[in-house]
């Protein structure tokens, strides 16, 4: 039997850190409570106007990604309410959640000179379909459905942002003009970083202001949601570990890291940092890693069959099963096919599961945490 090289990487990532003989099951999910298109009209028109989404790394997410409407998570709680563990409960989701959007009136009326922004719960006041969805998400709560952690303020770099949106860049203006940041700029060379990274660096003076929207975005979080974020996901990945004292200070204890992570540290310079489950900061947070993958909303392979593979590695080297999947998979906000064909993969992943491993346990990452710590 020929092992491919892939399969070995799965193999050998998985053997550090922490280990348990139980069969847990995290299932976190990126994004939730950050705008990204608001409609299909709108999508049709900046194409005809001249942003090609087509070759847009981000494609996928402009296409379909947008608010959750109540639909969409009524439709997702069905999906996870159908399946019991091995200890009687339903699937659990940990939606990795932003606070905050930006409010595009105030920042046009100030000529661009000043940012405002929104909580997640009043864009949604604004968005059809969205006007009573965050009811679902305190009903999803409070019966350990869907249960948020952090993942930034925004899901956008903000300074950046607004630097060019001052120099008058084109694309971005009018980007912005229809209520959109969404749009690849890695290889704008006015720009230079991708403007969904919220942390990284053009400059380490940049620190100072990320070190805000932590503080800020934490109190929103607890202010919506009435508990504290104890896990935090740094959009896109490049995150300071300077910025980890911040975190701890402000009540997260689990940080989620690449296993080979590209630390930034402004003017183009970055260093590689190695990172497995379970270990500790100097800051004292706890490392979490995700090792399982699952976005049926890409056509290139099986994903439920990946995953399930990804799954029996995990356990076969004693780890919990952490799967990475983003919100656009469940989302038919613009197109309710991308939803429902999301959702019968989803079912179908979630019923292989108990099917290949009777004993699994589904958890939120913040029981992993606290499972990992002895507590």
């Amino acid at each position: 039997m020929i092992i491919s090289r892939s399969q070995v990487i799965k193999n050998l990532s998985n053997i550090p850190g922490w280990r348990t003989r139980r069969h847990l099951i995290i299932i976190e999910s990126d994004d939730w409570g950050s705008i990204r298109m608001p409609s299909e009209e709108v999508f049709n028109i900046l194409l005809r106007e001249g942003i090609n989404w087509y070759s847009d790394e981000g494609y996928r997410f402009n296409r379909y990604d947008s608010l959750a409407t109540t639909e969409d998570l009524a439709k997702l709680f069905e999906v996870l309410s159908s399946v019991l563990d091995s200890t009687n409960r339903h699937v659990v989701l940990t939606p990795v959640s932003l606070t905050a959007n930006p409010d595009f009136t105030r920042i046009r009326n100030s000529d661009f000179t000043e940012y405002y922004y929104e909580p997640f719960t009043e864009t949604l006041q604004k968005y059809k379909g969205c006007e009573n969805s965050f009811k679902l998400w305190q009903e999803g709560i409070n019966k350990r459905l869907f249960v948020p952690q952090f993942h930034g303020r925004e899901h956008l770099n903000v300074k950046v942002w607004m630097k060019a949106l001052k120099a008058n860049n084109k694309r971005i203006r009018h980007a912005f003009s229809y209520g959109i940041w969404g749009i690849s700029t890695a290889n704008d060379p006015e720009i230079g970083v991708e403007l969904q990274a919220a942390f990284d660096l053009v400059s380490s003076d940049d620190l100072i202001y990320q070190k805000e929207v932590i503080i800020t975005g934490l109190k929103l979080f607890e202010k919506i949601f009435g508990y504290q974020a104890l896990y935090f996901v740094p959009p896109n990945g490049p995150f300071s570990s300077s910025l980890e004292s911040t975190c701890a200070e402000e009540g997260i204890k689990y940080l989620s890291v690449s296993k080979i992570q590209t630390e930034p540290l402004g003017h183009g310079r970055t260093k590689n940092r190695l990172h497995w489950l379970g270990q500790v900061g100097k800051a004292g947070l706890t490392y979490i890693s995700r090792n399982c993958f699952f976005e049926p909303g890409l056509r290139e392979k099986d994903w439920v069959d990946s995953c399930l593979n990804d799954i029996s590695i995990a356990f076969k080297w004693h780890k919990p099963a952490v799967i990475s999947t983003h919100r656009v998979n469940y989302i038919g906000a613009i197109d309710t096919k991308n939803r429902d064909e999301g959702l019968e993969k989803l079912s179908l992943l979630l019923h292989e599961i108990m099917k290949n491993w009777p004993d699994a346990e589904f958890i939120t990452t913040d029981e992993l945490g606290r499972i990992i710590d002895g507590n």
